[in-house]
């Protein structure tokens, strides 16, 4: 029989079905990457040229306030201003909160669009649509997580319409799968491109403990049998003839090839090892390890994990990833979402991690080269209120320090690869509560990822019952792509 583990060998019949699939499925459980790695099939030509090669999404789950960060209204009454000030920045005339010093010496790289608004106060469905750029209305319900039925995220259709040609996930999710309301917030998942386009998610890089699901071999597979790279290809390669060329086998060879390729990579494997990485830049980037990281401490804000994880997420741009999408906060968390307490978190949990990691890891990109084919998109599934106090939602806003949700109006970041770097599109009135002019739809936001990826906005999708889907139905924002 076929075995990595050193077994006997039955003879020269060859493996059994069984046997065959064990052997595969030990070649990929060494990576726990079976469905990670399967081919993606039939992709319609791309007549786009690509402005970025990859895409590094920072997805500010919760709703990070928009007032207190990037379009701030010092003139507003105090109810709407808050507490903190804003500070130059690296743009001449341009300011962001004095909560953000280190990101306003990098603001120079990026645009904002400070006129995205939406109608969706949820944070499932509102994650759902700025993830997909689809409307989340499911009949008379809104789409609270992916399923075999939703439309895909932007890492799964990537993946997919422009694969990657090394033994790397197209599609990588860090730290770990955002959760609301006892399910996993929509726009993670492969919806119905199938679990075959899930992202590969990885943990939490910053703990001490954290080991890349897969990537630590199984005790029965010892490295000097996985090493022998092509002895396995080949006999895979002799399996798969000896029983024929069917379709089936065809796309388990694919599937099993390419698994081979990533378990035994050096280049594969050390792209999750942050330990290759200087311990001054892990430093710049944030390591924060007094951290409590207890279920109390770290409920309602406290980003300790978020330095090591935008690290992680340069590394897998560096090593081929097409598309990174980083929650900024953690299953438990919601970190952005600031009800109650709302400028002692700002303050104190949130801003202060986050802007250390960003100004780090955007001098960083671009010191290697890498803001210059790298789309960095920032956003959040919505704002908060304008006015201190005012409820939205069934959780409410304490009276004097809390901000509920509102998606009416709020502010998203591009940057790096296809960006005009130092541009404002688009306003909010007075109060930030309403674009005053150039409205943006969660479809145009979409739109403008597609194009500057290579991907045709108009491209057809087909879910499992070949129902075609048009990928999105908004406008690229031209004024702020190169």
């Amino acid at each position: 029989m076929l075995s990595l583990a050193g077994r006997p060998s039955r003879n020269c019949s060859g493996p059994s079905r069984r046997e065959f699939l064990r052997a595969g499925g030990l070649a990929v459980g060494g990576l726990s990457l079976p469905t990670l790695l399967r081919a993606r099939a039939g992709e319609p030509a791309n007549k786009h040229k690509p402005r970025a090669k990859s895409c590094l999404l920072i997805f500010m789950d919760g709703g990070p306030s928009h007032l207190e960060m990037w379009d701030m209204k010092p003139e507003a009454p105090a109810e709407v201003r808050g507490e903190f000030k804003p500070i130059r920045s690296s743009v001449t005339g341009v300011t962001v909160g004095e909560l953000l010093p280190l990101t306003a010496r990098e603001m120079h790289h990026f645009a904002q669009v400070r006129s995205v608004h939406h109608g969706v106060n949820d944070h499932n469905a509102g994650s759902f649509y700025m993830l997909t750029g689809k409307h989340p209305a499911d009949g008379s319900k809104l789409v609270q997580t992916d399923s075999a039925s939703t439309f895909p995220p932007f890492g799964a259709v990537a993946a997919k319409l422009r694969p990657v040609e090394k033994a790397i996930p197209p599609y990588v999710l860090l730290p770990e799968y955002q959760w609301n309301n006892g399910v996993d917030i929509g726009g993670q998942k492969g919806g119905f491109l199938g679990a075959k386009s899930d992202p590969f998610v990885s943990g939490d890089p910053s703990l001490p403990s954290f080991s890349v699901p897969g990537l630590d071999l199984l005790p029965e597979v010892p490295l000097d049998r996985l090493s022998q790279r092509d002895d396995l290809r080949n006999a895979l390669d002799t399996a798969i003839a000896k029983r024929g060329d069917s379709a089936a086998a065809q796309r388990l060879n694919v599937f099993q090839r390419q698994a081979v390729e990533v378990v035994t990579s050096p280049d594969a494997r050390r792209a999750f090892d942050l330990t290759h990485e200087p311990r001054e830049l892990r430093e710049r980037y944030g390591t924060d390890p007094g951290s409590d990281r207890s279920i109390e401490a770290r409920k309602f804000g406290g980003l300790p994990h978020i330095g090591q994880t935008f690290l992680m997420a340069r590394r897998m741009i560096e090593a081929g990833v097409r598309l990174v999408t980083v929650m900024t906060g953690r299953r438990i968390d919601q970190a952005w979402d600031t009800h109650r307490d709302h400028f002692g978190l700002m303050k104190k949990a949130l801003c202060p991690p986050f802007d250390q990691a960003l100004s780090a890891l955007i001098s960083d990109m671009d010191a290697r080269g890498l803001l210059d084919e790298t789309l960095v998109v920032i956003m959040g599934e919505f704002g908060r209120t304008p006015k201190v106090g005012f409820v939205t939602s069934s959780a409410g806003a304490s009276k004097n320090n809390g901000r509920d949700h509102w998606p009416y109006c709020y502010t998203v970041l591009f940057a790096g690869a296809g960006i005009v770097g130092g541009t404002i599109y688009g306003s909010s009135d007075r109060t930030a509560a309403f674009p005053r002019e150039n409205p943006v739809g969660p479809e145009d936001i979409a739109a403008t990822i597609y194009e500057v990826l290579g991907i045709d906005p108009t491209t057809e999708l087909h879910d499992t019952q070949n129902k075609p889907y048009t990928l999105c139905t908004g406008k690229p924002i031209r004024s702020v792509m190169s």
